[in-house]
């Protein structure tokens, strides 16, 4: 346990704080400041709201993540559930189908540049803009090993969780 000293705010009339650094109290530091004021709680213990720039941030790994989480659905290395908490039923459902038919059609030819169609995916670059509050529309190029394509997606955030509303895959 240690003891607990009060800080004096007057410091015209603090004896110790002659000497000192301004600010200071003998041996004692200021007090430190939170460094990110969006990030530090509220009076309530609830999280303060984000800042605009804070919110693009998220919005844009949250793109990149659900973006390269369905090119690995697509290459049959991932599978499609652990996208269901991100994506609505029906981007869901559109997404699942597609990589349904991928398989088919690659179990059916058994094409060598089938296979390669959407294996190593990376995203190159992800571009976010605001369309309203709480609704962003964001644009991806993902590279594999076969070519070039472009991703755009859609973000609303409903009950502070973000979904997305559309996945068009070129």
């Amino acid at each position: 346990m240690s003891a607990v000293t009060t800080i004096r705010t007057d410091r015209t009339t603090s004896r110790a704080g002659q000497g000192a650094a301004p600010g200071t109290e003998a041996g004692h530091a200021p007090p430190r400041r939170a460094t990110t004021p969006s990030l530090a709680p509220s009076r309530h213990g609830t999280p303060a709201p984000l800042h605009p720039a804070d919110e693009m941030a998220e919005v844009r790994a949250i793109t990149r993540t659900t973006v390269q989480a369905a090119m690995e659905v697509l290459a049959g290395i991932r599978p499609i559930h652990q996208l269901a908490r991100r994506l609505d039923p029906r981007c869901l459902a559109a997404l699942q189908h597609r990589a349904a038919l991928i398989r088919r059609e690659l179990t059916r030819t058994g094409n060598p540049a089938l296979a390669k169609l959407h294996r190593n995916s990376t995203v190159r670059s992800v571009r976010v803009c605001e369309v309203a509050d709480g609704i962003y529309e964001a644009s991806a190029v993902v590279v594999d090993d076969v070519r070039a394509r472009a991703v755009a997606v859609r973000l609303e955030q409903s009950k502070q969780v973000w979904r997305v509303t559309e996945l068009i895959i070129g």
